[in-house]
């Protein structure tokens, strides 16, 4: 570029989590782990499931969406923060590697390399969101907040990041980090996200629900496919299992590790 050019604007990728870039809800994914820490209680955890199975089985909306989160934001008071963190990074390998979509490290790196940040944006909580977030080489999260009292959750909420919500965080985040929207990207699976994928000039529905898949086609927005699940970690020998230090080495090798299976199956 000439010094007489203009820079070219600023952009970034933004990445709805559940069922867009893994192949379930974070939320359900770390429930088993929660329960084997002590955490979750066997009430809870069958409340998990049955919350997240009618939300399947009804549909995505806001209000059930809303009704889902209003029913299993109790179960956490009392938890100490801390303790909740350090199940989270444990189970990150069991719990979520084996459904991140392959398609979504595609892009990610992909994205990086075009010079975009990546974002994550998620309703379910920071604390599960961030270390996702982290594993794929995202430059940051934005997630529905809970609220904190002497290193506790309350089972309260501090933010929701839901539905028009995420809307206004992408708006606010680039109007903090200078984004040009219009240059900007968003990737979901759910209606719920409309507002999200408006604010962008290039929206993507990704294993969308009905009502999202209608609207693309409308609309004329890409429609893809994520199917496959890629290990973005490499196996540690034994006495690094669970080191924190390997949601790092992860970020870090994301890419590397999609195109090395990418250059396996062309050979």
């Amino acid at each position: 570029m000439s010094a007489g050019e203009p820079a070219a604007p600023r952009a970034a990728a933004f990445f709805d989590l559940d069922r867009t870039v893994i192949a379930r809800s974070s939320t359900v994914a770390f429930s088993r782990p929660l329960y084997s820490g002590g955490l979750l209680t066997r009430a809870g955890l069958l409340r998990s499931a049955y919350a997240h199975a009618a939300h399947r089985a009804l549909g995505a909306d806001d209000e059930q969406v809303r009704r889902v989160q209003a029913a299993l934001v109790p179960l956490v008071a009392g938890w100490e923060v801390e303790r909740v963190r350090e199940v989270v990074a444990d189970a990150l390998r069991t719990a979520v590697e084996p459904f991140v979509h392959e398609e979504a490290v595609q892009l990610v790196a992909e994205h990086r390399a075009a010079g975009r940040d990546v974002i994550v944006v998620s309703a379910s909580s920071e604390d599960l969101v961030g270390p996702v977030a982290a594993l794929l080489g995202a430059d940051r999260s934005v997630a529905t907040s809970l609220e904190v009292v002497d290193g506790r959750y309350t089972g309260r909420v501090g933010t929701w990041v839901q539905g028009p919500e995420k809307a206004r965080a992408v708006r606010r985040l680039a109007a903090q980090e200078g984004y040009d929207l219009a240059a900007s990207y968003a990737y979901s699976d759910s209606a719920t996200d409309l507002p999200m994928l408006e604010a962008v000039g290039h929206p993507h529905a990704v294993n969308p629900d009905r009502a999202l898949r209608r609207t693309a086609r409308e609309r004329g927005w890409p429609v893809l496919a994520f199917e496959r699940p890629v290990p973005l970690l490499p196996r540690p020998a034994p006495l690094a299992v669970g080191a924190v230090g390997a949601v790092g080495v992860g970020a870090a090798t994301a890419g590397a590790v999609w195109a090395a299976r990418r250059r396996g199956r062309r050979g």
